[in-house]
């Protein structure tokens, strides 16, 4: 169950609840967490909010290629475009975000697809290209290099339509395609607006914990109705 109540899912076939996956092999998923986001800042705070999720991309090993706040169905949000390096091969997954915060919840629509045998075409092309001096990046929300994966202009854009069927080129656009589709549940969209992350308190003892409590998700009309297609 997720408050999202519509999304074309047009060329997308369920494989589970709330997953989903097509011919070019992406997977398309939606999720809801009934916790305060654990985002770094709060989404008009830019520079702070990204400057924090390039260093926790880093530090989970990969590499933060964008964060673009935006709006989903008129609610505040944050796209974000992350790579990460493949646990069992050589190569890099790549994942597409739109995250809505609220004050005490947030709703996440995941896009991702990863690198298949053949990897490092379109970085090698690219770097040919434009030389290996004018290749290679300090990150620009971070102002240098934070480990992980490293910042290059090989994943900006503008490279996308000379590389069609690359997994990124292929996340970007399905986000960039789904993001219109979106609807939201309005009992979620009338939520109090994420504020900023839930300050730090030391923990309680065992005897002394309460039960956390936690916004209610919004319910699911019977038959898994949340989801519906659009314009196809």
């Amino acid at each position: 169950m997720t408050p999202i109540t519509g999304l074309d899912l047009t060329g997308f076939t369920e494989r589970e609840p709330g997953v989903w996956t097509d011919a070019a092999g992406l997977v398309l998923s939606v999720h809801f967490f009934p916790l305060v986001p654990d985002l770094p800042a709060p989404l008009h705070e830019t520079e702070r909010l990204r400057a924090g999720l390039a260093q926790g991309v880093a530090t989970a090993g990969g590499g933060l290629i964008e964060a673009v706040p935006g709006t989903v169905d008129g609610v505040p949000a944050i796209r974000q475009l992350v790579k990460m390096p493949l646990s069992s091969r050589p190569g890099q997954a790549f994942l597409g975000t739109w995250t809505v915060p609220r004050a005490g919840c947030s709703t996440v629509l995941k896009v991702q697809a990863a690198e298949g045998a053949m990897t490092g075409l379109r970085e090698s092309t690219i770097m040919a290209q434009v030389g290996p001096a004018d290749y290679f990046r300090p990150h620009p929300y971070a102002g240098g290099q934070l480990g992980g994966l490293p910042y290059h202009v090989g994943d900006h854009e503008q490279w996308d339509p000379q590389f069609p069927d690359h997994p990124l080129t292929l996340v970007r656009a399905a986000l960039h395609r789904l993001t219109p589709t979106v609807t939201l549940d309005e009992r979620f969209k009338t939520l109090p607006p994420f504020a900023g992350p839930a300050p730090q308190a030391a923990t309680p003892q065992p005897s002394q914990a309460a039960p956390q409590q936690f916004p209610q998700a919004p319910q699911a009309p019977s038959k898994r109705g949340w989801f519906r297609r659009k314009n196809g």
